[in-house]
């Protein structure tokens, strides 16, 4: 089927498998009635079982809750945060500023880009290992692709004080023991035990779990899309309640200058 003859299937109809509302009837969510089927739902129940279709344990929803309460740091200086934050102080609106900061937590590095990454070598190489593979040679090939294994190593700091804490409910939910989470901490000690520095960091961990939870990657990319989410208001309503610009004003102090040095400028005659 060409594009043309497909395009035509769809003129002045919109099909899906997803849902539908029909005004002052009822919503369909995923063939289930939104407010008779689904009316007693928690939210992150209703939003997992909108990306994946599935339902989940009381247990494994606790611990996507901790996903991302753990995370949800109220710190102006972290560079997502601090979007937020100066859309307050600039006077932006709120929805404007969180979704931005919202944006900009795709960071390859730090937010979701590395979760993606982190979960697909996961999931890739526990599939290698039950075919044969040694850790040393994925782990290898990793490093060779992207130059860094994501999900292990912190800027600033090579802990990350989310971990414990995680795991710590983790057991006590008895969701510890799943292969990916073992996965991911033999592959810290490995990195450790050969001379690398890198410890887990909460990107890796959360992926982990994500890979346990039967997540696929781009499931696990919009679970993770809202876990910075409740920091980030705090921030904006604090700059909000400061003077307008206050918000790490830069003095011309503050300013190194390497260019050409001062001129004088005479009025053309």
């Amino acid at each position: 089927m060409n594009g043309p003859e497909l395009l035509q299937q769809n003129v002045d109809k919109l099909k899906s498998r997803m849902g539908a509302f029909f005004p002052g009837e009822r919503t369909i969510f995923r063939g289930c009635d939104l407010h008779v089927d689904l009316k007693d739902m928690d939210w992150i129940e209703l939003y997992v079982f909108g990306i994946t279709g599935r339902r989940f344990s009381p247990e494994q929803l606790r611990l996507m809750h901790a996903l991302w309460v753990y995370t949800s740091y109220p710190d102006a200086r972290l560079w997502n945060n601090r979007v937020a934050a100066l859309a307050g102080s600039s006077r932006s609106t709120g929805n404007l500023g969180i979704s931005a900061a919202l944006a900009i937590s795709e960071a390859h590095i730090y937010g979701r880009g590395n979760e993606v990454q982190a979960i697909n070598f996961f999931i890739n190489t526990h599939q290698a290992l039950s075919s044969g593979s040694a850790l040393a040679d994925c782990i290898k090939q990793e490093m060779e692709t992207y130059r860094r294994v994501a999900g292990y190593g912190r800027p600033l700091i090579n802990a990350d004080e989310r971990l414990a804490p995680t795991m710590a409910l983790a057991r006590e939910l008895g969701l510890d023991q799943g292969p990916h989470v073992q996965l991911a901490h033999a592959i810290e000690k490995f990195l450790l035990d050969n001379g690398r520095n890198l410890r887990m960091n909460y990107g890796g961990l959360v992926s982990a779990f994500g890979a346990d939870l039967g997540f696929s990657p781009k499931e696990f990319y919009l679970f993770m899309f809202p876990s910075f989410l409740a920091g980030m208001q705090p921030c904006f309503i604090e700059a909000t309640e400061r003077p307008e610009g206050a918000l790490f004003p830069l003095s011309c102090e503050h300013v190194l200058y390497e260019g050409p040095s001062k001129r004088s400028w005479r009025a053309p005659r």
